[in-house]
């Protein structure tokens, strides 16, 4: 969890800090709280989202696999690297908000044609201090 202050207004210096942490230490939580911490200002939604094309190569292999049955891990790679980019373009937008944490976090998808899928990722970015 991104170190968290007791006064999340702590002006320029409580934000750059947020902003230098890591994507690894952004806590985020489907939960509709964070254990631990106590929300002190909600900043609205956030998300991140990508479109993306498997490519023609691709996709007619991936066609004969679905012939066969089983994994198709070319669409399985996609879209774990489309999830996880959507994550850091999601924080990246909480951030930008002056958040320190997201709560309520949820994926959504959807295709575009039939060439292209959509992948979005969203919650409520928050400002978050640890319970005392």
């Amino acid at each position: 969890m991104a170190s968290m202050s007791s006064d999340p207004q702590g002006g320029d210096n409580f934000y750059q800090q947020q902003m230098m942490q890591p994507v690894s230490s952004f806590p985020i939580t489907t939960a509709l709280e964070l254990p631990g911490a106590v929300v002190v200002q909600n900043l609205g939604i956030c998300y991140g989202l990508v479109v993306r094309s498997l490519g023609a190569g691709k996709s007619i292999v991936a066609g004969f696999k679905s012939i066969a049955g089983g994994e198709i891990k070319q669409y399985t790679r996609l879209v774990e690297d489309s999830r996880r980019q959507t994550i850091d373009r999601m924080i990246d937008n909480a951030r930008q908000m002056g958040a320190n944490a997201i709560i309520s976090m949820r994926f959504d998808s959807s295709d575009i044609g039939q060439a292209f899928t959509e992948i979005v990722a969203y919650g409520t970015a928050v400002v978050v201090a640890n319970r005392r």
